[in-house]
């Protein structure tokens, strides 16, 4: 009870003093186009917004990510059955959404194959924007983060448009300009139902005037076709994401044999400059843990990524001891937070560009 009584008081505090009294973080001007550091260090890029505080991508998570101090909100994207982009981690929206307590929908529940993995619940695709808009949002992880299920059902799943809208009205307000940084979710498998991320991305990015180079704006995406695609649409900057396990699914669903561990090497580091402007690496990739758990030595891949040109902003940062090495837990109680300075510190010195995590406000205060 002590931890979490701390956690909650390190929250509220941690909210005013970079809302109401650190006026220097709250001026501080936007980072020249040009170099995406600021002069306090790499980026901070609120992971689904605060959704250590806040059920995740709702625009409360992300209000509270940019008054935290966070350079970027990051907004994953899925789409609705009419064709309208909304943030949800996953097409799958039974577990951030009380979609389940809806009987009007309980028909929709069914089984999708899902990147070649069967998927039980309700999807994205199968409402219009208006079906969606009766459901609210709940927390996707409460046995980590109990305190999140007090806002559960006060918001709603918001729109990319609506995302934008907010971070332009938190510019205004904070005096500097917050960024997005929206990740295309699975767009092998909405293409094959028709219903295409991309095109209405590019659109979406147009209209508000955000498709140029000096827009604060990343894309990213697990996979590779579409952000060569991209590149020929976009002059904002792409992310190559990778994870610690496995391959893109457009190699797998096209029979190319590369995984990402091919892409994180030197020759595959390369390959990926030639459309992408960044890297987005599982952290596991740029500090492993040992057997036991603990952090050890970085490899070579921020050096690697860099001497391709590449920046490098691995994910995802949590203060939970759930999510942290072994060494750096306060406890044995999953949900309590443990040294998440120390870890943030270890992959600062290992010369990260930015840092996505779901505590921005530990994020900024370890920068």
């Amino acid at each position: 009870m002590r931890e979490k009584i701390l956690r909650l008081a390190v929250i509220a505090a941690s909210t005013l003093a970079l809302v109401g009294g650190a006026s220097a973080v709250i001026a501080e001007p936007a980072a020249p186009d040009t170099d995406e550091r600021h002069a306090a260090g790499p980026l901070v890029i609120g992971h689904r917004g605060a959704s250590g505080y806040r059920p995740e991508h709702t625009l409360a998570s992300y209000e509270l990510a940019a008054r935290m101090g966070a350079d970027y909100i990051e907004p994953d994207l899925v789409i609705t059955k009419d064709g309208v982009l909304i943030a949800r981690h996953e097409p799958e929206i039974g577990g951030t959404t009380d979609v389940a307590a809806h009987p009007e929908f309980a028909a929709r529940r069914t089984t999708k194959n899902l990147d070649g993995t069967p998927t039980t619940g309700w999807f994205a695709e199968d409402f219009t924007l208006a079906e969606l808009r009766t459901l609210r949002a709940t927390e996707r992880i409460p046995q980590f983060r109990q305190e999140n299920t007090i806002f559960n059902g006060r918001d709603r799943v918001p729109t990319l448009q609506e995302v934008i809208d907010l971070a332009k009205r938190l510019s205004r307000e904070l005096h500097r300009e917050i960024g997005i940084y929206p990740e295309t979710k699975h767009p092998t498998y909405f293409r094959k139902q028709g219903l295409p991320l991309e095109p209405r991305l590019v659109e979406t990015l147009d209209r508000n005037g955000l498709n140029h180079r000096r827009a604060k704006v990343f894309v990213q995406s697990f996979e590779v076709s579409n952000l060569k695609a991209l590149d020929r649409q976009l002059r904002v900057p792409l992310v190559q994401l990778t994870s610690a396990t496995g391959a893109p699914f457009d190699f797998v669903d096209t029979g190319d044999p590369r995984t990402y561990a091919d892409l994180v090497t030197a020759a595959g580091l390369r390959e990926v400059a030639g459309y992408a402007d960044g890297l987005g690496p599982d952290k596991n990739q740029v500090i492993p843990r040992d057997a036991a758990g603990n952090l050890t030595a970085p490899t070579a891949l921020v050096r690697d990524a860099h001497a391709a040109g590449l920046r490098v902003h691995p994910y995802t940062f949590r203060a939970e001891n759930n999510f942290l090495p072994t060494n750096l837990r306060s406890s044995a109680v999953l949900a309590d937070y443990g040294n998440l300075f120390a870890e943030l510190e270890a992959f600062f010195a290992a010369g990260v560009d930015g840092v996505f995590t779901d505590n921005p406000d530990i994020g900024v205060a370890a920068r």
